[in-house]
């Protein structure tokens, strides 16, 4: 037997499009202003200088902040089952999991 949703919380019922595609992305750019936060999801090429944003995804800087607590968890429980990600030694955090992309001269977020 299912047991209803806590009080103050309502289940949400997802519908994923038939013909939604799934995109591979390598890389992302953030910007953020006061009231938003951007994310370019990108697909890098090795050897090529330019790539394309393959999803942008808007939101509230609270939102964002749930989405970083929700990544924390999800990746502790992922090292939890399959082990610890390994990062290199000589790199940040962006460029072992962006790879290093910055936004060229090409259009910014808005």
């Amino acid at each position: 037997m299912t047991q209803p949703p806590p009080q103050g919380q309502r289940q949400l019922r997802l519908e994923v499009p038939a013909d939604l595609r799934a995109e591979y992305c390598n890389a992302v750019t953030i910007a953020q202003s006061a009231n938003d936060v951007t994310l370019d999801f990108i697909h890098v090429l090795p050897g090529v200088n330019s790539a394309r944003v393959q999803a942008r995804v808007v939101m509230l800087p609270a939102q964002a902040k749930m989405l970083m607590r929700m990544l924390e968890q999800n990746i502790a429980r992922h090292e939890e089952r399959f082990g610890e990600i390994k990062l290199g030694p000589n790199s940040t955090l962006a460029d072992e999991l962006f790879g290093g992309v910055k936004p060229g001269s090409g259009e910014e977020p808005s």
